[in-house]
C-alpha cells in the first residue's frame, strides 16, 4: 500500500492515503472492476483538485474566511429578500454586468452574503477580487506616480466581479473618491461591483467630503445595481449576548 501511494504521489495524484485505503476497500467490498476503480480514483482526484484550485483562487481573491451559506440563519434578519440573494447566486447579473448593493448596519451579515457570493462566482471560473473600500484606496493612494497608478488600477478593473466591502465606516478625501469613481466609470455595464454599505446613497457625501464625481459615481453605480437591504440586529452583538447568559448559568444554578 506504501508503495502504491508513493507511486501514485510521484504521478502527480493528490488523494490522500486515507482515501486510497477506504476507495480499496470499498472496490474489494463491492468487487468493482478495474475499470469502475479507475473511474472512482478519477472522480475522486477531480473532485480533490477542484477544491485545492478553488482555494488558491479564493486565496489570490483575497476573499479570506467566511461563514459557509448553509450556516446563514435567514430567519434572523427581520428584513431580507432571500429570494433576491437566490437569484444572485445564479450569477445572471455577471453576464450583464450589473451591480450589487448589500445595505444595512453594521454586523448583519453584509460582508458573509457579498464573500458567498465571490465563492460561487470562483467555482464557476470567474476572477474575482475581494477588498474594504479603505484598503483598496490606500493601496492605489500609495502608488508614487501615474504610470504605477495606472497599472495599479487593473487589479480592481480587471477582475469579473469586484467586491468593496465596508463603505461608510472611514471618511476619504475627494482624490480617493475620483479613484472609486475611475473603477466604477471603468466596470460600468462591462464587469460587476458588489458594494457593501451602511448607509444610502443620499448619505454617501459623509464619506467623500467635498467630491464633485460623487453624483456621477452614484449615478453610475446605480444604473443597473441590485439592491438587498438587511434589517438585523448585530449577529456579534447577539453572540456576545449568548456567551454572557451561558456564563451567568452555572452561578444560577449553584
Amino acid at each position: 500500500m506504501t508503495d502504491l501511494f508513493e507511486m501514485l504521489r510521484r504521478l502527480g495524484l493528490r488523494l490522500s492515503r486515507e482515501a486510497l485505503d477506504a476507495l480499496l476497500t470499498h472496490a474489494q467490498k463491492n468487487r468493482l472492476s478495474a475499470a469502475q476503480l479507475l473511474e472512482q480514483v478519477c472522480v475522486i482526484e477531480q473532485r480533490e483538485r477542484d477544491t485545492r484550485n478553488l482555494a488558491r483562487r479564493a486565496k489570490a481573491a483575497t476573499i479570506g474566511n467566511c461563514m459557509p451559506l448553509d450556516k446563514f440563519d435567514w430567519n434572523h434578519p427581520r428584513t431580507i429578500d432571500r429570494h433576491l440573494y437566490e437569484n444572485l447566486l445564479t450569477l445572471d447579473f455577471l453576464t450583464r454586468g450589473d451591480n450589487v448593493l448589500f445595505r444595512g448596519q453594521a454586523g448583519v451579515g453584509k460582508t458573509s452574503l457579498a464573500q458567498n457570493l465571490g465563492l460561487r462566482a470562483l467555482e464557476r471560473g470567474h476572477t474575482v477580487r475581494f477588498s474594504t473600500v479603505p484598503t483598496a484606496l490606500v493601496d492605489l493612494l500609495r502608488q508614487e506616480s501615474l504610470p504605477a497608478t495606472e497599472r495599479r488600477l487593473r487589479r480592481y478593473t480587471a477582475p469579473d466581479l469586484l467586491i468593496l466591502d465596508e463603505l461608510g465606516y472611514v471618511p476619504c478625501d475627494s482624490r480617493a473618491a475620483d479613484l472609486l469613481f475611475n473603477i466604477v466609470s471603468r466596470r460600468h455595464e462591462k464587469r460587476s461591483i458588489v458594494i457593501t454599505t451602511n448607509l444610502a446613497y443620499k448619505q454617501w457625501g459623509s464619506v467623500f467630503h467635498d467630491a464633485s464625481c460623487l453624483g456621477a459615481l452614484v449615478d453610475r453605480f446605480a444604473q443597473h445595481c441590485h439592491t438587498l437591504d438587511v434589517d438585523a440586529e448585530s449577529w456579534r452583538h447577539k453572540e456576545a449576548q449568548q456567551r454572557s447568559r451561558n456564563k451567568k448559568k452555572p452561578q444560577d444554578e449553584a
